[in-house]
């Protein structure tokens, strides 16, 4: 049915359908007794999926990727359909418009997305009144972080922190954004000097709180890049890495008219990179700094192979918007057949099992290009 439901959906502008969806999201969340009970319907419940991260149970290892709700306090709608975790934002400090419309554009082909929404939200403040009220929230509440569009770099710092602190009370855990491409030199923030110089503040603001700090990286950096900040990570004492944001090249895609739309890229055709950073990283750091696995999660195979590489936890967006509602319930009732196939006990076990084998089918030089033109 939703098949069919989609077809109709995909007739008419993606941000128009999404505001349109979200409506109905945000009025569920408003219901707990009737979102706790369309939980039930739409999650197995099953035990054996509980993961513990950071500090945090999350009752699945599947969560809900940044970037469907920024701030608007569809949450608890979310977690009604079945997530174990959801993350939200990229919140800004300020409100801000994002970048002008047309920005949101399907590849359905591909199965993907690309968007340059540019941190569209109302800003922190806005944002931390919405998740106060939230009534349904049986899972952790992440929270992405980022900085204004007009904020200079060397003043992002104190962005990352005033976010942060209009946030803190209302998040289980934050997420540090320097990977979006839709931000101008957003991504410079990725260079180790820069990293610290944001790490710093905000751990120091996140420590007496006991509020986890994650850090999200971009798909297109080079593999030693990623060493460096892996390295970087646990030196500072970051909780964990998300990875990855959406990528600038459009591998699989690149005769799609559509494709030449500037922004980010997400979907079906990251799997193959976001697979070989989780492994990278998990060889390097082991289980010292747990990994969420994103890019790329359409069905329960695809969120096995990512746990087996070295995530702790994996999230899904783009395939969200392809699955529909039983996305998760398909996901969830997928790993525990492969629990019991590969005769674990939870979910946990299987994590970073296949690590090794992951680096012995990718180079240690592969670039972003090579492993996309790979799949």
């Amino acid at each position: 049915m939703y098949r069919l439901l989609r077809a109709i959906l995909f007739l008419f502008d993606p941000e128009r359908i999404h505001r349109l969806v979200s409506r109905g999201i945000r009025a569920l969340g408003t219901r707990p007794r009737l979102a706790a009970a369309l939980r039930r319907h739409l999650s197995t419940g099953d035990p054996r999926l509980q993961v513990r991260a950071f500090g945090l149970r999350f009752p699945s290892p599947l969560g809900l990727a940044a970037g469907f709700d920024k701030g608007e306090g569809l949450a608890g709608g979310l977690f009604a359909l079945g997530f174990g975790a959801v993350e939200v934002g990229t919140i800004t400090p300020r409100p801000q418009p994002g970048n002008p419309r047309p920005r949101l554009f399907r590849l359905p082909a591909q199965q993907a997305l690309i968007n340059r929404m540019g941190f569209n939200n109302e800003g922190a403040a806005a944002a931390a009144a919405r998740y106060a009220a939230l009534a349904f929230r049986p899972g952790p509440l992440g929270i992405n972080l980022g900085k204004n569009k007009d904020t200079p770099g060397a003043d992002a710092p104190a962005d990352y922190v005033a976010a942060f602190e209009a946030l803190a009370p209302v998040g289980d855990y934050f997420v540090v954004n320097v990977s979006s491409p839709n931000t101008p030199g957003l991504r410079d923030l990725q260079a180790p000097e820069a990293l610290r110089a944001i790490l710093r503040p905000l751990l120091a603001a996140a420590r007496p709180r006991g509020k986890p700090v994650l850090l999200k990286l971009a798909p297109d950096l080079a593999d030693e890049d990623v060493d460096a900040i892996a390295d970087l990570a646990l030196e500072e004492g970051v909780s964990g890495l998300v990875l990855a944001n959406t990528t600038v090249a459009r591998p699989r895609a690149e005769g799609e008219p559509v494709a030449k739309e500037p922004g980010g890229m997400s979907g079906r055709p990251l799997l193959p990179r976001a697979l070989a950073l989780v492994a990278r990283v998990r060889r390097r750091v082991g289980a010292r700094l747990p990994i969420v696995g994103v890019g790329g999660i359409f069905d329960a195979e695809d969120a096995w192979r990512m746990i087996r590489a070295g995530a702790t936890l994996v999230q899904g967006y783009t395939g969200f918007v392809y699955g529909g509602p039983r996305y998760a319930l398909r996901i969830e009732r997928g790993l525990l057949q492969r629990l019991d196939r590969a005769g674990l006990a939870s979910i946990e076990e299987a994590v970073g099992l296949d690590a090794d084998r992951a680096g012995d089918q990718s180079s240690s030089t592969m670039t972003i290009a090579s492993s996309f033109s790979s799949t």
